[in-house]
């Protein structure tokens, strides 16, 4: 397991490396969330606000944002700093126009609020510091950190035997982070923190450029598949899809499944269905690409379905004999290291058309 802990999300994967020839085969879709390092900073505002008011704090960045970056600033290297194994308090300092900002907005100093506020681990010192002790610190990290181990937990708990997890990224470099991390699982798999993790990714992806075939099965983000007409079933289509065509019943909207989240696919794995025109003397073909996070789908309006893009496959006049034959429509799902390739093909005059979908993306 790689867990990548940026600034502003987390990112999750897992993979098994094949012993012979050191190839990688991804166990389970890639996961994660929002819940980088710059939750800690959304923290930290939060507890500005319920110090000197929100109100206040919104005015500020607004009409000081040099002050408020310096502000941020200086909270970064604090942040970096905090260890769990540290006593001593980490000073925050507060720009000159932050204290003179709210003595003219409120009449009273900083120093006032911070007493009313009444949190014992969060002082001010009178070298125009706000002084907070480790335990309001762990405080603004124990939310972010929370939804990391969660995270972690669902993956561990849906994928087996799991032996190893490297923590990289920049937020990785935090003691905190690495504290609770191995607090919680060094018990199940070994935890291996790489050197410059902050670099780490930059390196594998340097690497992953050079040799592309390393990663020989992936797992789909999503569901993908595309819109058709399927012959009327009363007992397994409702009557909102139903509608008449060429004196038959059809029903419309139908989600035509190429692929399942989740399922894995080698490179270079191809997945062909063939369709016909809706009606003769068709001039051109619509093949529309839908995708869902659910495995089971329907019907491309069911709640979730997003439509990636659409083809048009322009049918040219074939020759006489060929013309009163029902005309065969290939639409083929070609899946390379990084994307999925569309295509649509017209057997009878072998025209096609082409697209590509981000395999990494939503």
């Amino acid at each position: 397991m790689v867990v990548d802990c940026g600034g502003g999300t987390v990112d999750i994967t897992v993979h098994e490396m094949e012993a012979k020839y050191g190839h990688l085969r991804e166990l389970h879709k890639a996961t994660g969330g929002p819940f980088g390092s710059v939750g800690v900073d959304l923290a930290f505002e939060s507890l500005l606000s319920q110090i000197f008011g929100s109100e206040f704090v919104e005015t500020y960045k607004a009409k000081r944002p040099a002050g408020w970056v310096d502000l941020t600033i200086a909270f970064e290297s604090r942040k970096r700093a905090a260890n769990p194994h540290k006593t001593t308090p980490l000073n925050v300092s507060l720009p000159f126009s932050f204290i003179e900002y709210y003595k003219k907005s409120k009449g009273s100093p900083v120093e006032t609020a911070i007493n009313k506020h009444g949190d014992p681990s969060i002082r001010w010192s009178s070298q125009g510091m706000l002084r907070l002790a480790p335990e309001a610190m762990k405080r603004l990290f124990h939310t972010t950190l929370e939804r990391i181990k969660h995270a972690i937990g669902d993956v561990l708990n849906t994928v087996k035997d799991i032996k190893y997890l490297f923590l990289v990224g920049g937020f990785s470099e935090s003691p905190i982070l690495q504290h609770e991390i191995r607090r919680d699982f060094s018990h199940i798999l070994k935890i291996l923190i790489p050197q410059d993790v902050a670099l780490t990714i930059l390196k594998g992806a340097v690497c992953f450029g050079l040799d592309p075939t390393v990663v020989t099965v992936r797992r789909s983000r999503l569901t993908y598949g595309v819109e058709v007409l399927n012959r009327f079933d009363p007992e397994k289509h409702p009557k909102s899809k139903r509608i008449q065509k060429d004196g038959s019943s059809w029903c419309t909207k139908v989600f035509d499944v190429f692929v399942t989240a989740d399922q894995p696919v080698t490179s270079g794995d191809t997945v062909v269905r063939k369709y016909a025109p809706a009606k003769t003397g068709q001039k051109t073909v619509n093949i529309s690409v839908y995708s869902s996070e659910k495995t089971e789908v329907r019907f491309v309006t069911d709640p979730g379905v997003t439509k990636c893009g659409t083809l048009t496959l322009c049918l040219t006049d074939a020759a006489a004999e060929e013309a009163s034959k029902v005309r065969e429509i290939q639409a083929l799902m070609t899946f390379g290291d990084t994307e999925i390739k569309v295509d649509a093909v017209d057997v009878t005059t072998g025209t096609s058309a082409e697209a590509t979908i981000d395999f990494l993306s939503k």
